[in-house]
């Protein structure tokens, strides 16, 4: 199953073909790129690479290559690699495939896909070289690119969700010690729920919003909500200075909608979590596999572009200490309040039911939330009257 140790000079080789391939993806178009991974594959010793991209629902892992099929995320070793961030090898019946996740930073891509005659150390070695690359290239080239939008596309996007999702962060960002990760539904049809996270030096910035109706109008005050708070996140201000922002944005530019929402401030390095809570269903806080009842929950104040036009008194920020390990929950009310087609609620019960059992299965944040917005489609039949987010932080100031 392996060969034999390779000749010494193999290394500088494999550092020539790295350069030469970092030199020549600088100019590649996105669509140029399956060839261009597939040649260097085979330089580097290995028969051929196929890329694959996570849907935007991370229920399908779609081929960059159309000759190929799309592969379940749930299911087969290609899905194991991705689920877990964890190199597979998979024996077939004419040679290895080598399948690799596609990370960018904590940000979950894809996968890649490499097959062999054999492996070793060597070759292992170049295939996650050939992925980190890869991860990075996808990441910087995405910005400005419709291809990589479109290709993991399964359905026609609604005009309010492209309007929405043009402003959203990755889905999951993270440093040592911190990971912040989130879904919104429906993917597709989304209109004024939205979630926004950053990391400035120590501290990490983390929200979640739900502004009023479900039009195209929704997500334009969801857009302004965002706008506004990282223009005063970036300026320098404190959490009840960027709420107090958005509430002066809101009243001069769309002073008929209002949006609830929560904002949060962790220190990475304290473990120190505030957060002000603007008429927002109260952050879960999850400690030791346990739901900790109502932990989090304070009274709250009025959603956002309220006091400004009321000329209410200042709003209030709230304060505790986290603990090693312990997960912070933000969600929107379109998750609890969701009814089945007979009628049955989802409740706050059944959410944090999941959450324990998920949990309990030390499965990773992002995969966390993956698998509870499937289950929570799952129980709607994939028909939402809201819309539905979820955000997750996770303070591990020692790393799993």
């Amino acid at each position: 199953m392996s060969d034999p140790p390779e000749p010494q000079g193999r290394e500088d080789g494999d550092e020539q073909l790295l350069q030469d391939l970092l030199r020549e993806v600088h100019l590649t178009a996105p669509y140029q790129l399956p060839a261009v991974f597939n040649r260097c594959a085979e330089a580097l010793g290995m028969r051929t690479a196929i890329i694959y991209l996570a849907d935007l629902q991370q229920r399908l892992l779609i081929p960059l290559d159309h000759g190929d099929e799309p592969l379940p995320v749930d299911s087969g070793d290609a899905g194991w690699a991705y689920r877990t961030i964890s190199l597979r090898v998979h024996e077939c019946e004419d040679g290895l495939i080598v399948w690799v996740p596609l990370v960018d930073g904590a940000e979950r891509l894809g996968v890649l896909g490499v097959h062999a005659d054999a492996v070793d150390g060597a070759r292992l070695r170049r295939c996650r070289i050939l992925a980190a690359v890869l991860a990075m290239v996808v990441t910087s080239k995405r910005a400005y690119s419709d291809w990589f939008v479109g290709h993991t596309r399964t359905a026609k996007m609604a005009l309010s969700a492209e309007m929405l999702r043009a402003f959203l962060p990755p889905r999951t960002i993270g440093r040592t010690g911190v990971i912040s990760t989130a879904v919104l539904e429906p993917a597709y049809q989304v209109s004024g729920d939205a979630f926004d996270h950053s990391l400035t030096k120590n501290i990490l910035h983390a929200s979640i919003f739900d502004a009023m109706g479900h039009d195209l109008a929704a997500g334009l005050t969801t857009s302004v909500v965002m706008a506004g708070c990282r223009n005063a996140r970036r300026s320098g201000a404190g959490l009840l200075s960027m709420v107090e922002a958005v509430d002066e944005a809101l009243a001069h530019w769309v002073p008929d909608h209002f949006c609830t929402g929560l904002l949060c401030r962790l220190d990475v390095d304290t473990g120190i979590l505030q957060w002000c809570n603007c008429g927002h269903p109260p952050p879960l806080l999850i400690r030791g596999g346990q739901v900790l009842d109502r932990a989090l929950e304070r009274a709250p104040e009025p959603p956002m572009g309220l006091p400004f036009l009321l000329g209410t008194s200042t709003r209030e920020m709230h304060e505790t200490v986290l603990v090693p390990g312990d997960r912070v929950l933000l969600y929107t009310d379109g998750i609890t309040e969701a009814r089945s087609a007979a009628g049955e609620e989802y409740g706050l019960d059944r959410f944090t039911d999941f959450i324990i059992r998920s949990t309990a299965a030390d499965e990773a944040p992002a995969e966390t939330l993956r698998l509870l917005v499937h289950a929570f489609l799952d129980h709607q039949r994939n028909r939402l009257n809201d819309d539905a987010t979820m955000l997750l932080v996770e303070w591990c100031p020692e790393s799993r």
